[in-house]
């Protein structure tokens, strides 16, 4: 595995886009517009509705001063605690290489084992898949409520706009999954922009309201946040269960860490879009304090009549850029869990041909789509998806919590005690939002909860599968250099390139001993390719390949790609030209193994296990497509397996 470059005993140094590189002070004014529009359009929608549904959605609490005040004390303390010092100044200095996410963060606590830890790395791995199966159990929410509370903005124009907010919200939604499979290059440049337009309203309107009531500022206090827990006692956790709502898309600053650096991120959180935020939570409050009946459309009360329909407009277009936000980082995230071995092979296409982050996978997509679509139509209103909403969240940043605590201690080398100490410090508002949001489980918190248990029950079903069959390959198969020296006499060999793919390079390859078997003759020129990804997002092309002379016409080669890049196996065998493999395409056949999984009697998986396994092996991509290997190049190799 790749070791990481920098010191395990301090925490990385600042870095931008993932290269390592500090980026040039013209282009960071560049990466900050760029990450407004990208990282934080989740948490950068929550005004819509997340004041609101603390009030309104069954958590007892009445719109009075005391209340009002008790609720922002809290929520500020929870985006200064969980946001603020958390993420944006602790967890955005774990970097992998540049890169961000629950499974950069598993990679990197994994690497400060140095090989050893057994059972701290099965944990590692465990927790890696929980992040990960959370991370979906949320994507399937957030376009859905975002979109929704946007357009809710209608009925606060006329009440008899309100049948139409889900045909519209379906529209928007549908619209926008359908715009995928074309790229959104073209459309991103303007996601900054908006993006800095809307937090700018934020702050202006929020700023407005506190200017008419400045004691609501008293709210920073956290004296009132205390003096509110105090009061409700265990009923504050229903209130808990809403005002989460405020710190959801905490966590997309760290995933989004590798397209802009923890710099810019940090920069356009604490000038622009904290004090935005801030500001219009206390606005609200201000406007709840004069007049408690505007609490069920707070937010659109923060503006006279004659403007809420540009507010409407400009909340759609937030909401559509926060959705596009979260199904671009589940695009990123499967491609990187498919590299790691956690998702069988998609189909993976670029849009774009200058930014690597611009991917779109189909199967994920349409999938994504109709659950968001069944989610729209199934609950009807923001208010009633609020309650499926925050347990993957807090769930996912109580992952990220434990993760961090063992990067701390693994990697930045901080003695046990004071990383248990505060990394649990900031975990006790993840486990309040968690109890709070468990709560919630009757009212649809089991949505993400069961998106979650399935992802999980698909993640460690593969890789079990995997291993499994991995077993049984390397059980009939015999060491490459064993295998040449008991090649005494050479068959017939034909002119040409013969590639065998395989995944062990030291071990002969069941399609190269097929092929010999039954065409009994060898080309002049044996390669056995063997594709390995690396702990690190992306590997410099002059590490991309390691090339072994065996004698007799016999190479290895490992081509080496980090877990956010293609692997292009063509492109691999060009950069082995310096290595004295010359590569013509058509002078080369490519040999592929291809798996017939058979259902054993009694399988070591389980039968639920086995049948989904040999399912998602059906429909993995054909190893050629994935790899790039151009199909008439290509000659398949079936192997029978029992599984």
């Amino acid at each position: 595995m790749a070791t990481a470059d920098s010191s395990p005993s301090s925490p990385p140094p600042a870095v931008n886009g993932g290269n390592g590189h500090a980026p040039a002070q013209g282009a960071v004014a560049g990466l900050v517009m760029g990450a407004l529009g990208v990282v934080f359009g989740d948490i950068g929608t929550s005004p819509l509705y997340a004041l609101r549904e603390t009030f309104t959605h069954g958590s007892g609490m009445s719109a009075t001063p005391e209340h009002v005040l008790g609720v922002l004390s809290v929520l500020f303390w929870a985006v200064t605690l969980t946001v603020t010092i958390k993420y944006v100044v602790l967890i955005l200095s774990a970097d992998n290489k540049g890169e961000g996410g629950v499974l950069a963060l598993a990679t990197l606590a994994t690497r400060g084992l140095n090989g050893g830890g057994r059972s701290v790395r099965r944990t590692i791995t465990v927790l890696a898949v929980i992040g990960l199966a959370l991370f979906y159990g949320d994507a399937i929410i957030t376009p859905a409520v975002s979109v929704m509370s946007a357009v809710e903005g209608l009925s606060a124009v006329a009440p008899a706009f309100t049948p139409l907010v889900v045909p519209l919200a379906l529209a928007i939604l549908v619209g926008l999954f359908l715009l995928q499979a074309r790229g959104t290059a073209d459309v991103g440049r303007l996601f900054g922009p908006v993006m800095l337009v809307w937090f700018v309203v934020l702050g202006v309107l929020g700023a407005w309201q506190v200017a008419q009531n400045p004691s609501v500022l008293l709210a920073i206090n956290p004296v009132y946040g205390i003096e509110l827990i105090a009061e409700r006692g265990f009923g504050i956790f229903w209130a808990f269960g809403a005002i989460v709502l405020a710190v959801t898309g905490a966590e997309a600053l760290y995933a989004d860490m590798g397209h802009f650096g923890r710099r810019p991120i940090r920069i356009a959180w604490l000038g622009l879009v904290m004090p935005g935020l801030l500001l219009n939570y206390f606005g609200q409050g201000a406007l709840i304090i004069e007049d408690p009946e505007v609490v069920h459309k707070v937010f659109f009360a923060l503006v006279p009549q004659d403007y809420i329909l540009l507010l409407v407009a400009l909340s759609t277009l937030a909401a559509v850029i926060a959705s596009q936000a979260v199904i671009t980082g589940v695009f990123s995230l499967t491609r990187q869990a498919i590299q790691l071995g956690y998702l069988p092979r998609m189909d993976i296409r670029h849009t774009s041909e200058t930014a690597i982050g611009q991917i779109y996978i189909a199967r994920v997509n349409w999938i994504l789509m109709g659950g968001v679509v069944a989610l729209v139509i199934g609950f009807g209103s923001s208010s009633a998806l609020a309650g499926a909403y925050g347990l993957a969240v807090t769930g996912a940043m109580l992952v990220d919590a434990a993760l961090a605590t063992m990067v701390a201690i693994l990697v930045w080398r901080w003695k046990w005690p004071v990383a248990v100490a505060v990394f649990g410090f900031l975990a006790i508002p993840d486990v309040a939002f968690f109890i709070a949001n468990a709560l919630k489980i009757p009212d649809g918190g089991w949505l993400p909860l069961v998106v979650a248990v399935l992802v999980f029950f698909t993640i460690t079903t593969w890789r079990r599968g995997r291993r499994l069959v991995a077993t049984e390959l390397s059980e009939g198969s015999l060491p490459l250099r064993q295998f040449l020296e008991r090649m005494e006499r050479a068959p017939d060999r034909v002119a040409g390139t013969a590639v065998f793919l395989t995944a062990d390079a030291s071990h002969t390859p069941a399609a190269f001993l097929h092929n010999l078997k039954h065409n009994k003759v060898l080309h002049e020129r044996i390669i056995i390719l063997q594709v390995e990804t690396m702990d690190v997002p992306r590997v410099p092309e002059s590490a991309r390949v390691e090339v072994e002379r065996l004698g007799k016409g016999f190479h290895t080669v490992i081509a080496r790609y980090g877990f956010t890049e293609q692997p292009d196996v063509p492109a691999a065998l060009r950069a082995c030209r310096p290595h004295g493999i010359a590569y013509d395409e058509m002078e080369t056949s490519f040999f592929l193994g291809r798996e017939t999984l058979v259902p054993a009697q009694r399988s070591t998986l389980g039968r639920w296990r086995r049948d989904w396994f040999i399912s998602l092996s059906h429909s993995a991509s054909a190893t050629k497509t994935f790899f790039r290997i151009p199909p008439n190049r290509a000659i398949e190799l079936g192997n029978q397996i029992q599984v």
